[in-house]
């Protein structure tokens, strides 16, 4: 099960590396600035379309070259299914099983994966936008027609913002707020129900890597005792003042609370990291369930900001998740897995694997 062969061609640094991936444990070694955490970038674009590190297309094709190319196959209930990304002049091309339909959706469902990178503390630390896509990734796998209702509320979303900026009369405005308000509180419904399911899962990670109780609650982005449709009215001007609507699950979050204490503002930056690590993992666990199969895991080198106690919590944790996983490190016994893991040694762009 998972991603068996991934290839990549002109990205970044990386001229043409082929990699035959363990279905439990994989490791890539090396010195830093070496591209260590460019293959894992790639192979995170494969499954989602985009870079994980915010990086424009550009700065991803290796210098000189005109696009980058991504293979991989993936076995799946008993079959093997090929996954195909190019970039470059001509925009984003995907295909899976030669059907370039479906975009960056059809991608996730062939690759489900997630990621843990030095930066996953910004799921605490960062900003609600950072928490509405994580749980929006996990309502993806596990509501069915999720993302038909998400993408129906964007649009009506985008229709309602344009009639604000252009100084819609009130009479057309009322119809964008029934629309925008019935619309908003299914999406909200739906996350609300997600989290519900995951809630369990997510705090019992929590509480097994920081030792103290974890707790989560959904904010929808609106108050609790009205309608979205009747707060969309009442802040009509305000949302004309301002040229856009304030207030709906555009605007929700996710509020994390640490030994009954708000995380964002209390922990230290290693308690945020395990905290948000705890987020993705439990996540993982709660899509695995839903999905019966297991997922990619990405850790990009997890033992910065973590002593020696708190990344062997991590992995123990990781390894009870029976994923599949590729991790970084700068040395072979930077990362301990319960099995022992293929290696791959890279430096300068090269990946080579041990025999």
């Amino acid at each position: 099960m998972g991603l068996w062969v991934f290839k990549a061609t002109d990205f970044r640094c990386l001229r043409s590396v082929e990699l035959e991936l363990d279905p439990v444990a994989n490791l890539i070694v090396g010195p830093n600035a070496a591209g260590k955490t460019s293959v894992l970038e790639a192979i995170g674009y494969l499954g989602r379309g985009k870079s994980f590190r915010s990086a424009p297309t550009d700065r991803l094709i290796r210098h000189g070259q005109p696009e980058f190319v991504l293979f991989g196959k993936v076995r799946r209930d008993g079959q093997a299914h090929t996954i195909g990304v190019r970039n470059g002049p001509g925009g984003l091309e995907q295909s899976i099983d030669g059907d370039a339909a479906g975009g960056a959706a059809a991608l996730a469902e062939a690759l489900p994966l997630q990621i843990i990178d030095p930066d996953v503390h910004a799921l605490v630390a960062g900003v609600p936008d950072n928490r509405r896509r994580y749980l929006d990734w996990v309502a993806f796998h596990v509501e069915p027609g999720y993302l038909v209702q998400w993408r129906r509320y964007r649009r009506a979303l985008k229709q309602r913002n344009a009639a604000l900026k252009g100084g819609c009369s009130d009479a057309e405005l009322d119809g964008w707020d029934r629309e925008v308000g019935g619309l908003g509180e299914e999406l909200a419904e739906a996350r609300a129900r997600v989290l519900a399911i995951a809630q369990p899962c997510l705090e019992a990670t929590a509480g097994t890597l920081l030792g103290e109780r974890v707790s989560v609650e959904y904010r929808p982005g609106w108050r609790a005792d009205r309608s979205l449709a009747e707060t969309l009215r009442r802040d009509r001007e305000r949302d004309r003042s301002l040229g856009g609507t304030q207030h709906g699950p555009q605007r929700a979050d996710l509020a994390l609370r640490y030994d009954e204490h708000l995380a964002k503002k209390l922990v230290s930056r290693g308690q945020q990291k395990l905290l948000s690590c705890s987020l993705v993992l439990g996540a993982t666990e709660v899509v695995q369930a839903a999905l019966e199969r297991p997922l990619l895991l990405l850790l990009d080198d997890p033992a910065a900001e973590l002593d020696r106690e708190a990344m062997g919590r991590l992995m123990e944790a990781v390894n009870r998740l029976g994923c599949q996983v590729v991790a970084t490190a700068l040395t072979s016994d930077g990362v301990t897995f319960a099995a022992t893991p293929a290696l791959f040694h890279v430096e300068r762009g090269q990946v080579v694997q041990d025999a």
